[in-house]
């Protein structure tokens, strides 16, 4: 069985477990949940798994949802000293093949800006992802205010789009 094969049989099985998983072509988006800092926050975030199950390289170039004005990609950016800078992703994010992104609290992620419909626990937000080379991957995220950072998750670089560790 080759790597790719072992790898979207992996992924379709754990997207079989998760309550969210979106897929086209061969992206994955797994593991997604959507939240808000605190009730009625013009802004939210939304993090995720993408893999890239395909023997070609893709990019996520944008992202869009009815939820807000606004939706971008982001990261954050060390500054020095302890500060960080939250910035738009520019260009995209790289997904070379085979490999998996972890958009996740104090990285990369979905940023709502100017939301217009309340990100309540429970609740759902439609959210379209759109690759260069996979067109748009449709997902339902669920929204859940309470769940906790996954600190180990937070390893992973961000030279692909220009920033440094």
């Amino acid at each position: 069985m080759s790597f790719r094969t072992l790898l979207r049989a992996a992924a379709l099985s754990a997207g079989c477990m998760l309550p969210v998983a979106g897929m086209a072509a061969d992206i994955i988006i797994s593991d997604a949940y959507a939240r808000v800092s605190r009730p009625g926050a013009p802004t939210g975030a939304a993090f995720m798994l993408i893999t890239n199950a395909g023997d070609s390289a893709d990019r996520l170039i944008s992202v869009t949802s009815d939820v807000a004005r606004r939706v971008e990609l982001h990261t954050h950016i060390d500054q020095g000293d302890g500060i960080m800078k939250m910035t738009e992703i520019d260009g995209g994010i790289p997904l070379p093949p085979g490999a998996t992104h972890k958009m996740v609290r104090g990285g990369d992620h979905v940023m709502f800006m100017g939301i217009e419909t309340p990100l309540e626990q429970g609740g759902e937000v439609t959210v379209t992802f759109t690759f260069e080379h996979a067109g748009d991957v449709v997902v339902t995220v669920p929204v859940d205010n309470e769940r906790k950072a996954d600190h180990s998750a937070m390893e992973h670089g961000h030279k692909e789009h220009g920033a440094t560790n």
